[in-house]
C-alpha cells in the first residue's frame, strides 16, 4: 500500500501572505505629461535639424555615409532616454547621496581636463573615454544646480520660510568654486551658474537683502574672472583648420573675451556691411542663414548655409533651425523651452517640500537659460560663446546631462506630494525624507 502524506487542513480564517502595500504617493505616481511632451518634441526637432545641419561631416563616416551623424545622434538620444526613464522612477527623496557622488566626479573630471584635456577652440574642454568625448563642464553645471538645491533645503529656516545665512554663503561659494573651474572655457558658463543659483535662491525664499548682497558678490567675481582669467594655451583656436586670431597667445582667454565683446559692440555699421574674415565668419554665416529662412523657411534639408557655417550642428544649430523652418519654427522652439520653464514653475509652486521645489526649478532653469543664451548668441543679441542648444545640438555630454535633468523633473512630478494631495501622501513624503530636508516650500500655493 502506498504511503500518503497527510496534509493539515488550511485555516481559512487566516489571511494569505501578501506583498507590502505601496505608499499612497507611490500608488498614485504619474509623470507630468507636459514635460514628457516637451521632451519628445525637442527630440523630434533634434533628429530633423541634426540631419539637416551635418552635411559638413558626412564624408568621415565611412559606410554610413550621410546617415552617419544621424545614427550616432539617435544612439545618444536612446542612451539619454534610458537614463531619463530610470531616474524618473527613482523617488527624488533618494537623490542626496547620488548628488554628492556626481559633484565629486564632476570636479575630478574638470580638474583632469584643466591639465590634460584636449584643446578645442583655444581652451581645454574635453577628454576622450573609450572613444567617447566627455565635456565635464556640462556635468559641472548639472551638479552645481543639484547641490545648491540640497544645501539650501538643509539650511531652510522653517520659522521665517527663508534660508539661513550659512546656506546662502555655501551656495554662493559653490558658484564661485565651480565658476573658477569653468572660467578657462568661457565666461558664459560662469554667468549661467550665477543666473541658475539666483533663480533657485528666489524660489527657496532667500530674503531680498541677501539676494542683493549675493548679486553684488557675483558681479565682483565676474569682474575678477574677466580681468584675471587669462591663460596661455599650447595651440591657437581653429575652425576647419583655419586659425582664428581672436587673441594672441599672450592674451589667452581674457583677450578672447575682450575681442568678442568689442566685436559685438561693433563700430556703428550694420552687420551686412562687414567683411567676412576668420574672426567673424561664424556669426556672419549664422546671420545669413537666418535671413535666408525668412518667415516660413526653406524646409529641412534645403539649407544653404549649413555647408559653410562652422559648428552648424552644435553651437549654431538654431541658425539652421530658422533657415529650415523660418521665423515660425524659431518661435516654436523658443516657446517649447519657455513652456518647460512655465510647467516646472507650476510644479515647484505646488510642491509641499522645498527640496522638491528647488530640484524641479533648478533643472528647468539650467536647461532654459542655456537655450536662451544659445539663441541670444546666434541671433546677435550677445557676444559669441559656445553654448549647445539642449537636446537639439549635437553632443553626447549635453544630451546625457539634459536627459538626466528631465529625469529629475519627472521624478519630482511623479513622487512629490503637490498642493491638494491627500494627507496620507503628504505624510508619506515627509517621512521618506531625512529630518533636515523636510522644510516646507515657501512658494507653495494655498
Amino acid at each position: 500500500m502506498e504511503n500518503f502524506e497527510i496534509i493539515p487542513p488550511v485555516d481559512m480564517s487566516q489571511p494569505a501572505a501578501t506583498k507590502p502595500a505601496k505608499s499612497e504617493i507611490e500608488a498614485n505616481a504619474r509623470s507630468d505629461k507636459h514635460i514628457w511632451g516637451i521632451y519628445i518634441m525637442l527630440c523630434l526637432i533634434s533628429l530633423i535639424e541634426l540631419y539637416s545641419a551635418s552635411s559638413r561631416e558626412v564624408n568621415v563616416h565611412g559606410v554610413l555615409g550621410v546617415f552617419g551623424p544621424l545614427v550616432r545622434h539617435v544612439g545618444l538620444l536612446v542612451i539619454g532616454l534610458g537614463l531619463m526613464l530610470y531616474i524618473q522612477r527613482v523617488p527624488y527623496q533618494k537623490f542626496e547621496k547620488p548628488i554628492w557622488v556626481l559633484v565629486i566626479a564632476s570636479i575630478g573630471m574638470m580638474l583632469y581636463v584643466l591639465f590634460c584635456g584636449e584643446i578645442v577652440n583655444g581652451a581645454r574642454r574635453s577628454f576622450n573615454l573609450m572613444g567617447i568625448t566627455i565635456q565635464p563642464s556640462e556635468f559641472l553645471k548639472l551638479s552645481a544646480a543639484l547641490v545648491i538645491a540640497l544645501i539650501m533645503s538643509k539650511n531652510h529656516n522653517k520659522h521665517t520660510a527663508g534660508v539661513y545665512n550659512r546656506g546662502v554663503i555655501m551656495s554662493a561659494m559653490i558658484v564661485a568654486v565651480f565658476g573658477g573651474l569653468l572660467i578657462k572655457q568661457g565666461l558664459t558658463n560662469t554667468l549661467l551658474l550665477m543666473a541658475i543659483s539666483m533663480s533657485m535662491m528666489i524660489v527657496g525664499g532667500v530674503e531680498w537683502r541677501k539676494l542683493i548682497v549675493v548679486g553684488v558678490v557675483y558681479a565682483m567675481l565676474a569682474g575678477i574672472f574677466l580681468l584675471f582669467g587669462s591663460g596661455r594655451e599650447s595651440a591657437p583656436a581653429t575652425v576647419d583648420g583655419a586659425p582664428v586670431v581672436e587673441a594672441t597667445q599672450t592674451e589667452g582667454r581674457h583677450g578672447t573675451w575682450y575681442n568678442r565683446i568689442m566685436r559685438h559692440r561693433g563700430d556703428g555699421r550694420p552687420k551686412y556691411e562687414y567683411d567676412i574674415n576668420a574672426e567673424n565668419r561664424q556669426e556672419m554665416y549664422a546671420y545669413m542663414a537666418q535671413a535666408n529662412g525668412g518667415v516660413f523657411g526653406v524646409m529641412p534639408g534645403n539649407s544653404r548655409e549649413t555647408a559653410r557655417l562652422p559648428l552648424a550642428f552644435s553651437d549654431y544649430i538654431y541658425a539652421i533651425v530658422i533657415e529650415d523652418t523660418g521665423l515660425v519654427g524659431g518661435i516654436v522652439v523658443l516657446v517649447l523651452y519657455l513652456w518647460l520653464l512655465a510647467r516646472a514653475s507650476s510644479i515647484a509652486s505646488r510642491c509641499q517640500r522645498v527640496f522638491s521645489a528647488l530640484l524641479v526649478i533648478g533643472m528647468a532653469v539650467m536647461i532654459v537659460y542655456q537655450a536662451l543664451f544659445h539663441m541670444a548668441i546666434v541671433s546677435g543679441l550677445a557676444p559669441v560663446s559656445g553654448q549647445p542648444l539642449p537636446l537639439i545640438s549635437k553632443g553626447g555630454s549635453s544630451i546625457i546631462v539634459t536627459s538626466i535633468a528631465f529625469g529629475v523633473m519627472l521624478s519630482v512630478s511623479r513622487h512629490a506630494a503637490l498642493n491638494g494631495a491627500k494627507r496620507q501622501e503628504v505624510k508619506a513624503e515627509m517621512e521618506s525624507l531625512p529630518e533636515n530636508l523636510r522644510g516646507e516650500n515657501p512658494t507653495m500655493m494655498q
